[in-house]
């Protein structure tokens, strides 16, 4: 009998939130921006999608199985474009040229003759829009999701759009979102033109165990869960019938814990998530070959997002083959220890299991000292309650000032009353190595359970860290292990405080940044006023963007002062101590 035939889909929504202390369901397949996670991957992707934005002109191109989470980061890239950039974004690419020229300016407004069938007549209306919005310091991009459905003559238009440019630059640019057959397509030889003009591109994989942990753990939080729901061997089995995709993950979860209500218990094992499976998977799903990955699971995930619950697959039981795989629990094989998967903890104590003084590094110890190993993730597993406060508190003093911050909404709203400001985000650890300031990381330790801990200083190879109070140095090697991007770090803003500057700004902080900017180039914008954010200005600043490998889009925020900041020598502003481009 299946884990939901007695249950109507209406009658255990409800019941299964409350039965798990939930606010609401966890595992929806629906997009809510509350749920987002970014593994490492999605990070860089967002990178190099803003990094070809940013560049101006040509294609950008993201590619991903289905439900590896294109579609959040394409939402994280809107959100974090500027004020100043217009998307048009097309969800339907089966279209024809002409169709498409016309969606496009109907997402951008722009007025045309409805009953006109001339490509022309639609390209010169697109090129006096792109001109009068240029000439107004704006920018555009066309966003085409499920592009390895565009037809021939529709991919040849959308390579003619890039020919509409100034003397200068490019008018357009395009992000070209796909299943992996786009790159099929384009590395077709008569689109050889078009895929030559691509100056950025990402694949998705599908996420691995731990970050799968990770992102269940992270949904259920969301939700107002703070107990272990899902054990080790069930998340072993979820990433492995999922193969670490995002929305498979959602699917087998949601359906595991439905399962685990209908038996009355408080955890989903690994026998839960096999009968969870027999219920969402197709039968030829569950007798597939492993190297056949998760290709066929995709068909699944469709089909249960038809309809208000029809797609429950329920297997005969008297079924060989894949029923009688189904009905015993799976023996899964032993994985290795590679440090990336803690072991679960129960009982998280008040002081370390190994002595406190070989996790300790003194002040006083010589940076070439012999130290005996340490074991990160039990270091991570025996984190209190106050490790963020703890964490806070020695990034604060590393800047010579103290704050009684309890979180990062309340450090970031306290940052600026010690004339620092706070920067929060994700990438990658060059990222970390050109800022080259101290900062909050977040690890994922056992079950899942994200650790604030204090990077202050690189040491070569190794980092030296601070968990909950305890100094540590680790291989960075094995910090990346347990690191997924995220980050939190004090930078030192003009001395007015402006948090960024613009153009067409006016005040001391304007002056400041133009001499900072001589100093940094040997460069200078010759301006009547040089309080005021002037075009020669923002040539400097996209100028010195460019040589920094920032996002060039001629506004100094956060990341452009930190760079401009690492120019200088002064003491009060700390550093990891790395060889910034070495």
């Amino acid at each position: 009998m299946g884990i939901i035939r007695a249950l109507p889909v209406a009658a255990h929504k409800t019941m299964y939130e409350k039965h798990f202390g939930l606010t609401e369901r966890p595992f929806s397949i629906a997009p809510d921006p509350r749920f987002l996670y970014m593994s490492q991957q999605h990070r860089e992707a967002l990178a190099h999608l803003l990094y070809g934005v940013g560049e101006g002109g040509g294609f950008v191109q993201l590619t991903g199985e289905v439900g590896t989470g294109k579609t959040t980061i394409c939402r994280c890239l809107l959100e974090q474009l500027p004020d100043h950039v217009d998307v048009a974004l097309i969800l339907n690419p089966r279209v024809t040229a002409l169709e498409l020229l016309a969606s496009l300016c109907d997402e951008l407004c722009i007025q045309y003759a409805r009953d006109t069938t001339s490509i022309k007549s639609l390209i010169d209306v697109l090129n006096a829009y792109l001109l009068d919005t240029h000439a107004k310091g704006r920018r555009t991009v066309l966003m085409l999701d499920e592009a390895q459905n565009l037809s021939a003559e529709a991919l040849e238009q959308v390579r003619l759009l890039t020919n509409l440019e100034t003397t200068r630059e490019k008018l357009l640019q395009i992000i070209l979102i796909g299943q992996p057959e786009l790159r099929e397509l384009l590395a077709r030889d008569d689109l050889r033109q078009l895929s030559q003009r691509i100056t950025a591109r990402y694949h998705l994989e599908p996420i691995n165990r731990a970050e799968t942990a990770a992102y269940i753990r992270h949904r259920l939080q969301v939700c107002g869960s703070s107990e272990t729901i899902f054990s080790d061997t069930a998340i072993d089995l979820l990433h492995r019938l999922s193969g670490g995709v995002p929305r498979l993950i959602n699917v087998l979860s949601d359906r595991a814990m439905l399962g685990a209500f209908v038996e009355g218990k408080r955890k989903v094992d690994a026998m839960i998530v096999q009968r969870a499976a027999r219920e969402v998977l197709p039968e030829e799903g569950l007798d597939a070959p492993r190297s056949a990955g998760w290709r066929w699971l995709a068909a699944a995930a469709v089909l249960v997002a038809i309809g208000s619950g029809a797609a429950y697959f329920l297997l005969p039981a008297a079924q060989p083959g894949a029923t009688q795989l189904a009905m015993k629990a799976v023996e899964l094989p032993k994985i290795p220890d590679t440090g990336a998967v803690p072991p679960p903890v129960a009982v998280v104590p008040e002081e370390p299991a190994v002595p406190r003084d070989m996790l300790t590094i003194t002040p006083e110890a010589p940076g070439n000292i012999s130290l005996p190993p340490v074991d990160l993730r039990l270091a991570l597993a025996q984190a209190g309650p106050n490790v963020a406060a703890r964490a806070w508190k020695s990034l604060f003093g590393l800047w010579g000032v103290r704050s009684d911050a309890i979180t990062d909404e309340q450090a970031c709203a306290q940052a600026p009353g010690f004339g620092l400001r706070c920067l929060q985000g994700g990438g990658s650890w060059v990222v970390l190595e050109r800022f080259d300031r101290p900062a909050l990381i977040l690890l994922v330790g056992a079950e899942g359970r994200r650790v604030p801990v204090l990077l202050s200083e690189v040491l070569g190879s190794r980092a030296r860290v601070e968990i909950d109070g305890r100094q540590l140095e680790v291989p960075i090697a094995e910090l990346k292990q347990h690191w997924f991007g995220e980050y939190r770090l004090l930078w030192k803003p003009p001395p007015n405080g402006s948090a960024s500057l613009h153009p067409g700004d006016r005040n001391a902080d304007v002056k400041w940044l133009r001499e900072r900017l001589r100093q940094a180039t040997g460069l200078t914008a010759i301006a009547a006023d040089p309080l005021t954010y002037d075009a020669g200005l923002k040539e400097l600043v996209r100028s010195f963007q460019r040589s920094q490998e920032l996002n060039i889009d001629g506004v100094a925020g956060a990341r452009t002062f930190i760079n401009l900041n690492n120019l200088d020598t002064e003491p009060t502003v700390p550093r990891l101590g790395v060889a910034v481009n070495g």
